[in-house]
């Protein structure tokens, strides 16, 4: 026994150092699918913010035509179009390669890039006044934002795990995610119950309930990434029925959060859905996939720390981004009937509607270059005094005299 026992633990070695030596193999390729999921995430926002800014200047450049499709037409709005495709298949991408509490909280990178390039593409316009309450905090903001994004990368969970219809089976159905959705549903039947029965229209219960569906949304697509991307590298997954329940689920969930983020788009501004929607949105699928994919088994204490503390710091930026955005007004080439100074007292007693006199004249894009003076002159008849001429031959009582513009 002494004898085979050396032989014996030569033998087990090479098991044992193989088994030592994947681990480490491991963790460098897992954070390089993070960083390859983090680089597509922060491309396909980039891609997407571009997009959506070339269709925005489009619709301005457009927005005096009669027709309102001719945008359509137009080259700028197709390659905004090209491009948000482009930018939505990178964010798709990622969810295959990264953890899936990693690639949400990326979006800021969306805001911060609109915000940026809103003033320099857009040319929107500023006041010197202005400057130091709006665009500093802006900037301060965009500041925040890229130390959040750089800290959640960095902190970011580890957790990796092939996404095979047997694995997402064996999640759909653990306590932890049952008890999440269990949960989830029945604040979600209250919220829609004040929202559609007791009418309350509050920005929070709107945002809350598409951040709910939006947990769903984000649980479903790493899913049917993460199956494509298996099913690419040799093992197929889409003949399996949990792919198709994934798919239908996503496509769902999808469609009801945008018709609430329509909804929303009514009822306030577009920089309160942008920030609220974002901290909402993001809390709730951190949470979907710490429960679904257990994004944080087995990460120290340290790094779910400062994993947390790059979320706030990246939504305190998000935050001071869309603080004092100004909401867009559409351009008007002519002056609606409710908009002249005097309309709104149309229907006053005995108040005339007659507009009141401003610093200028002008009706849409026709601009009077004259004075003041010679435009609300009022029109003179000259009056010629009766000439009685010969008996039986009338005379005229008046003559109007024709003046230029110059007398």
């Amino acid at each position: 026994m002494e004898g085979n026992s050396p032989s014996l633990q030569l033998q087990q070695l090479p098991l044992a150092t193989a088994a030592v030596s994947v681990q480490p193999h491991t963790d460098s390729f897992s954070y390089k699918e993070n960083l390859i999921g983090a680089l597509l995430a922060i491309f396909g926002h980039l891609v997407s913010s571009i997009a959506l800014n070339l269709q925005k200047y489009s619709h301005i450049r457009l927005a005096g035509s009669k027709d309102p499709r001719a945008y359509f037409r137009t080259k700028t709005w197709w390659s905004g179009f090209l491009l948000l495709l482009l930018g939505e298949l990178g964010v798709f991408s990622s969810y295959a390669f990264a953890p899936l509490s990693l690639i949400v909280p990326l979006s800021a990178v969306s805001v911060v890039a609109s915000a940026i390039i809103g003033i320099i593409f857009i040319k929107e316009k500023w006041k010197p006044k202005e400057f130091l309450r709006r665009y500093v905090l802006s900037f301060v903001g965009c500041g925040l934002a890229v130390v959040g994004t750089y800290l959640l990368v960095t902190f970011g969970p580890n957790s990796h795990e092939k996404m095979t219809a047997e694995n997402i089976t064996r999640h759909l159905v653990s306590w932890p995610f049952l008890l999440y959705m269990l949960v989830e549903i029945i604040v979600f039947c209250l919220l829609l119950y004040f929202y559609k029965e007791r009418n309350a229209n509050y920005i929070v219960i709107i945002l809350l309930l598409v951040a709910l569906l939006g947990s769903m949304t984000v649980v479903t697509v790493k899913a049917v990434a993460g199956m494509i991307l298996v099913s690419i590298q040799g093992t197929l997954q889409l003949d399996s029925p949990i792919f198709y329940i994934m798919l239908v689920c996503m496509a769902a969930t999808a469609v009801y959060q945008a018709t609430f983020l329509a909804q929303a788009s009514q009822l306030y501004d577009s920089a309160q859905i942008s920030s609220i929607g974002y901290i909402l949105s993001t809390t709730a699928a951190i949470s979907a996939g710490a429960t679904f994919y257990l994004d944080f088994m087995g990460e120290d204490v340290l790094h779910i720390c400062m994993f947390a503390l790059g979320c706030l710091i990246a939504f305190l930026g998000v935050f001071l981004i869309t603080r004092n955005r100004k909401k867009p007004v559409p351009f008007e080439p002519y002056i609606s009937m409710d908009a002249m100074p005097g309309m709104q007292n149309m229907h006053d007693k005995g108040i005339a509607v007659q507009p009141d006199l401003k610093a200028s004249f002008s009706y849409g894009a026709l601009e009077n270059n004259d004075s003041m003076p010679e435009i609300y002159s009022p029109a003179t008849l000259p009056i010629v005094q009766e000439q009685h001429g010969p008996r039986g031959v009338p005379a005229p009582p008046y003559r109007v005299l024709e003046h230029s513009k110059k007398e």
